[in-house]
């Protein structure tokens, strides 16, 4: 008799990534990769086709926002159920990953087992968290101290995806055809974001965005 096997759709834009989780998943004997997708907007329209039970999204895309389109997921297909493959383990991209509509947040340091653990909690109706961003939010609601705050914990998710790219050196042209956006949208959202996180000038922002990656990139 054929098994029925779960659909799993690959969003990320390195191919070797793409590769690694589809060997992984298809070892599996009840789970398939039906396709995969590089950007934003063509995985939406995919996975609208598709109907996968399962989508893997990573957060850093190229061409679109990884955060919009889990967004975009959860409203449009709201059965498919989405979890992040993220490279940041901060409290900052997990919460706001499930306010978006993940129902899974993995590492890309975790063990390969962690992603297929991942799936099938996902599909049982549970939520799945990497150990070392569950023990974070551990620590902040039962941890019985006061956390610091980062002045770019106010950002909205728009503006903290520009953040991230102007502390990758990206020109605001760059920016606002990797978000699919215009150059006046683009000036606006640093602008928020300057006035949000009290810096006067572009040089200041660019210089506060470059050393917000580095830290988190040695931390």
């Amino acid at each position: 008799m054929t098994i029925q096997k779960i659909r799993v759709f690959l969003v990320d834009d390195h191919p070797l990534v793409r590769e690694w989780l589809t060997n992984l998943i298809n070892q599996q004997p009840d789970l398939v990769v039906c396709g995969e997708a590089d950007e934003a907007p063509q995985a939406l329209e995919a996975i609208a086709t598709l109907q996968p039970q399962v989508a893997i999204v990573d957060l850093s895309l190229k061409h679109g926002s990884g955060l919009e389109l889990v967004k975009d997921i959860d409203t449009s297909c709201p059965d498919v159920a989405v979890i992040v493959l993220s490279m940041h383990d901060e409290l900052l991209y997990a919460e706001r990953s499930f306010r978006a509509g993940a129902r899974g947040y993995v590492m890309k340091r975790d063990s390969t087992r962690k992603v297929v653990e991942a799936i099938r909690q996902v599909l049982g109706g549970r939520q799945y968290m990497s150990e070392r961003v569950a023990a974070a939010i551990a620590e902040k609601v039962v941890g019985g101290h006061e956390v610091a705050v980062s002045p770019v914990t106010l950002l909205s998710d728009r503006e903290l995806e520009v953040f991230e790219l102007l502390g990758q050196a990206r020109e605001t042209r760059e920016i606002a055809d990797s978000l699919h956006v215009s150059v006046k949208t683009v000036q606006t959202f640093c602008a928020r974001i300057k006035e949000k996180m009290s810096l006067r000038t572009e040089r200041e922002l660019l210089r506060e965005a470059v050393r917000w990656r580095e830290d988190r990139a040695n931390s």
